[in-house]
């Protein structure tokens, strides 16, 4: 993810998902908390539980996001 951009936030109906981060700090806003998952950390997201990713620092991060079940067509925007 390049430095400086962020995902929407959303929830998932149905999916759990994963972020395990490869390199760098990954900003996560969870249900308005933001917390920042470092190199080697991961995050655990429940079905519901509206959330945003964020890359707020100056360098690209990589992380993996692992949903079960898959997610596609199971993204609903926020009302923020």
């Amino acid at each position: 993810m390049p430095s400086g951009t962020f995902e929407v936030p959303h929830h998932h109906l149905l999916s759990c998902q994963f972020f395990y981060v490869l390199s760098g700090i990954l900003t996560m806003v969870v249900d308005g908390q933001t917390m920042n998952i470092m190199a080697g950390t991961g995050v655990e997201i429940a079905p519901g539980t509206v959330h945003q990713a964020r890359n707020d620092s100056d360098a690209d991060i990589r992380f993996l996001v692992i949903s079960q079940p898959p997610s596609h067509n199971d993204r609903i925007v926020a009302k923020v």
